[in-house]
C-alpha cells in the first residue's frame, strides 16, 4: 500500500522565500499548501486539515503567533514557527503559545527538513512509554494509557507535556540532563535548546504542582537538568541522611 504524502501548510508572506521552501519540501515528497497571510492560513488549515503547519511570525492580517494560538485552541497539529528575531523572549513566546519548534531566519534547507522530519516523527506517537500506572501521593500517571490524575481529577496534557513527564517519572529520583531530555523527546537533532524544557516544565508545574513556585515533584538541578522527586524517594533520602 502506497503511503499518502504528508500535507504541510506553509504560511509565509515573502513570496520568494515561500516558493523556495515549497519547492524543496515538494522535492522531498511532501504535499505543500500555501498561504500568504494569517487569515488565509487559518482558512486553509480548517479546509484542508494538513499534518503540519509552518508559520512565519511576521505576516499581514494576522501574525503567526496569533494563528498558532487560534489553532492550538482546537488542534494538536504540530506547528513550526519561522522568525527573523533571535531574541529568546520571542522563541519562548512561540513555544508558550503552543508551537512545537521554531527556526530563526536565515536558515538552511537541510536544517528545515531535519526539523520537519523530527516534529512529524515525534507527533506520530510510534512508541509507547513502558511501565504501568505509577502513583506518587496525590499524583497518578498511567504511562501506557497517556493519562494523568491529580487528587482524582484528570489532568489534560499535550503530547509533548506527557512525554516529558513520562521520561521524568520513569526515572524518578534521577537527574536527567537537558541534552538527554531534548534528544529523547524532540529527537537526536536537538541538545542545546534548554528554553524548550523551561517552557514545558513550567507548564507541567502549573498543572500538577500545588505551588508551581515551590515544586514538590519537578525539581530543577541548576545548570544540569531536571529530576522527578517521588514522595517515597524523598522520605528514604531523608531517613538515610539522618540515620
Amino acid at each position: 500500500m502506497t503511503m499518502q504524502p504528508k500535507r504541510i501548510l506553509l504560511a509565509e508572506d515573502e513570496g520568494t522565500l515561500r516558493d523556495f521552501v515549497s519547492r524543496n519540501l515538494r522535492a522531498r515528497g511532501f504535499e505543500v499548501l500555501e498561504a500568504s497571510n494569517g487569515l488565509e492560513a487559518l482558512a486553509v488549515w480548517e479546509r484542508e486539515e494538513p499534518h503540519l503547519l509552518i508559520l512565519d511570525i511576521m505576516m499581514p492580517r494576522m501574525d503567526g503567533l496569533a494563528v498558532c494560538q487560534r489553532v492550538r485552541e482546537h488542534s494538536a497539529i504540530p506547528i513550526i514557527v519561522l522568525t527573523a528575531l533571535d531574541a529568546e523572549y520571542d522563541k519562548v513566546t512561540a513555544l508558550d503559545l503552543g508551537a512545537d519548534d521554531y527556526l530563526t531566519k536565515p536558515f538552511g534547507v537541510e536544517e528545515l527538513l531535519a526539523r520537519v522530519r523530527a516534529v512529524l516523527r515525534r507527533t506520530q506517537g510510534e512508541s509507547q512509554p513502558s511501565g504501568g500506572v505509577k502513583k506518587f501521593g496525590e499524583l497518578e500517571v498511567d504511562l501506557p494509557g497517556h493519562n494523568v490524575w491529580l487528587r482524582g481529577e484528570a489532568v489534560r496534557l499535550s503530547r509533548t507535556e506527557f512525554e516529558l513527564l513520562a521520561q521524568l517519572v520513569s526515572n524518578a529520583g534521577k537527574v536527567l540532563t537537558h541534552r538527554i531530555l531534548l534528544q529523547r523527546i524532540w529527537g537526536p537533532e536537538y541538545g542545546g535548546e534548554a528554553e524548550y524544557l523551561r517552557v514545558y516544565v513550567n507548564r507541567l508545574r502549573h498543572k500538577i504542582e500545588t505551588d508551581p513556585a515551590k515544586p514538590r515533584y519537578l525539581v530543577t538541578e541548576p545548570g544540569v537538568g531536571y529530576r522527578f522527586v517521588a514522595p517515597e524517594i524523598e522520605r528514604t533520602h531523608w531517613r538515610s541522611s539522618t540515620s
